[in-house]
C-alpha cells in the first residue's frame, strides 16, 4: 500500500514488551520503569491478527522488537505463527543478545531469518557501567549461537555517543575483517530521556569515516536500506552508516510501527498515535485503521527543526 507521498510501506516493527532484562543509561530512566498490567499489553492473538491484516495490504516484512522481546514468555512460539502467514517473506528480531544462546535455534527453527544484536561497546566495565550490571559475556556468546543457529546475516547495531564508544570505533570496524558480520553505527536519537542531553551526547556518523579514512563505499542491494554501506578492503563483513539526524532517509521510509500497548505510530519522531486494541477487543475490522495509520504517514520528520521538541514516550516503550 502507498502512502500519501507515493512510498511503499512493507515493513511493520512489533514491540512485543516493553520490559527488558537490561536497564541501559540511555534508553530506560534511573528510577525504572512502570510495569503494565498484563491486560494492557496486546496478547500475541492480537499481534498475530495485526500481522495477518498487514499482510493484506502488502506488508511482508516483520521486526520483532521490545524492550526486549526475548524476554516474553512463548515468543518462539510467536515466530512460528507469524512467519506462516502468507505473503510475511521475513521476520527478524532485534535483541541485546544476552538469551540467544538459550534460544536462537529454536528461534530459527520457528522462522526466524535473522537478528539485529544491539552492542555499544566491546569493553566489560564500560558494558557492566551503561547496562546497569549486564555481563558482556552473555551478548558474545549470545552472537556466537546465533551465528551456529543461521541467523545470518548477523548485525551489530551500536549507537554512537560521544565520550563513551568514539574510541571504539576502530576496534568496532575490526570486527569485520575475519568475521561475516555487520557493524552499524547508528546516530544517536532524541528520543526521551536523550532528548535532554542530546547535543552533548550527539556524534555524526561521519566521526567513523574520518577516524576510518580507507574504508571503501559499496552499493547495498536493498533499495529501501537506511545504512550507507561501506568495508575495509579484503574484509569479510562491512560497515553500515544509519543517518536518522546527519542525512535523514525520510524520503524512502517504508514503516511503521506497533507498540506492545496497542498502538500503531506512523512515525517514530511524531507523538501521533493510533489505537488499535480497542478495535481488536472488540472484534472489529482493523484493516481501515491500519490503512489510515499508513495513509497519514508524514513526509519527513522534524528532529533538526529549532522548535522540536522530542516525543513523550522513551525507546522501550515504543520499541527498539
Amino acid at each position: 500500500m502507498l502512502d500519501k507521498e507515493g512510498r511503499e510501506i512493507t515493513y511493520l516493527r512489533i514491540s512485543v514488551t516493553d520490559l527488558c532484562n537490561l536497564r541501559c543509561k540511555y534508553c530506560i530512566p534511573e528510577e525504572g520503569v512502570n510495569k503494565k498490567c498484563h491486560s494492557d499489553i496486546l496478547t500475541f492473538e492480537e499481534i498475530e491478527k495485526v500481522v495477518r491484516a498487514s499482510a493484506e495490504l502488502g506488508i511482508n516484512k516483520i521486526r520483532l522488537t521490545g524492550g526486549e522481546p526475548l524476554v516474553r514468555k512463548g515468543i518462539v512460539d510467536l515466530v512460528n505463527k507469524i512467519s506462516s502467514i502468507a505473503g510475511i517473506k521475513e521476520v527478524v528480531m532485534t535483541t541485546n543478545g544476552t538469551l540467544l544462546k538459550q534460544l536462537g535455534k529454536a528461534l530459527k527453527e520457528a522462522g526466524l531469518k535473522r537478528v539485529n544484536i544491539s552492542l555499544d561497546t566491546l569493553k566489560e566495565d564500560r558494558y557492566k557501567n551503561i547496562t546497569r550490571d549486564g555481563k558482556i559475556s552473555d551478548v558474545l556468546e549470545g552472537l556466537e549461537a546465533a551465528k551456529e543457529a543461521g541467523l545470518n546475516p548477523i548485525k551489530l547495531n551500536v549507537v554512537l555517543i560521544k565520550g563513551f564508544n568514539d574510541d571504539e570505533i576502530e576496534d568496532f570496524v575490526n570486527l569485520t575483517i575475519d568475521k561475516e558480520i555487520e557493524v552499524r553505527f547508528i546516530e544517536l536519537m532524541p528520543i526521551g530521556i536523550n532528548g535532554l542531553k542530546f547535543h552533548e551526547k550527539f556524534l555524526s556518523s561521519k566521526t567513523v569515516l574520518q577516524k576510518i579514512p580507507n574504508l571503501i563505499p559499496i552499493v547495498s542491494k536493498d533499495e529501501f536500506s537506511t545504512a550507507k554501506y561501506y568495508k575495509l578492503e579484503g574484509a569479510k563483513g562491512k560497515i553500515g552508516l544509519i543517518n536518522p539526524i546527519s542525512h535523514n532517509f525520510c524520503s524512502k521510509c517504508n514503516r511503521f510501527r506497533l507498540t506492545s500497548d496497542g498502538k500503531i505510530k506512523p512515525c517514530l519522531h511524531s507523538n501521533r498515535e493510533i489505537d488499535i486494541k480497542s478495535a481488536l477487543r472488540e472484534d472489529k475490522d482493523i484493516i481501515p485503521i491500519l490503512a489510515k495509520a499508513i495513509r497519514v504517514k508524514p513526509k519527513e520528520h522534524h528532529i533538526n527543526e529549532e522548535d522540536y521538541k522530542p516525543i513523550d514516550r522513551e525507546m522501550y516503550q515504543i520499541g527498539g
